[in-house]
């Protein structure tokens, strides 16, 4: 049998948006990955600071945002684990997901690729995982530190110039948000009034 390859796409998904799903599917189509796994965020240690939304409404945006497409599921390990959200843990919880060997692809923005030194355990978290970085537009490859063994596929995302934070923010100013959150995430959002206070 085949080893599977397994994308890995942390995030809070607060809200999950169509950036998040073209660079999901991007990175599919690039790296011939069998499977993306979406996991939100449980307790984000990088965001503590910030006042995230709970973390089964953002569960139940991002499996709406998914629902579509068969090459994504969503992985609820990240909110199932108590305590502080870790790379490491979210990778060898999504391993012990699967019967059989698999290998598994970190999904990353190159931009965030600069401060991997920073995270919990990474050595341990590169040893598990081959990571694959978006090149978002106006980020250049060449500020990567690589060099503390990290290895690393680069990929050009399409242009898609859209964030959460900014989703959030068109919704407290009365703004639309059709076509930037798929029409699902959309209703939700609207239905149990989020984002507004």
């Amino acid at each position: 049998m085949p080893v599977r390859r397994i994308g890995v796409f942390g995030g809070t998904f607060d809200p999950p948006h169509l950036g998040h799903l073209v660079a999901a599917s991007e990175a599919a189509f690039r790296c011939m990955l069998d499977e993306v796994v979406f996991v939100p965020t449980g307790d984000p240690w990088q965001k503590q600071h910030l006042n995230v939304t709970e973390a089964a409404v953002r569960l139940g945006m991002t499996r709406l945002a998914v629902a579509s497409d068969p090459l994504f599921r969503v992985s609820t390990c990240d909110i199932d684990r108590e305590g502080p959200t870790y790379a490491v843990d979210t990778v060898a919880d999504v391993r012990a997901e699967y019967d059989g060997e698999v290998d598994l692809y970190f999904i990353i923005g190159a931009d965030s690729l600069a401060n991997l030194h920073t995270w919990h355990r990474v050595e341990e978290l590169c040893k598990a995982v081959r990571f694959i970085a978006l090149n978002r537009p106006g980020h250049s490859r060449s500020e990567v530190d690589t060099s503390f063994g990290v290895e690393v596929e680069f990929i050009d995302m399409p242009a898609v110039d859209v964030s959460s934070t900014e989703c959030r923010q068109r919704v407290r100013n009365g703004q639309p948000i059709r076509y930037l959150v798929t029409d699902s995430v959309g209703s939700y959002i609207r239905e149990h009034g989020l984002y507004r206070g």
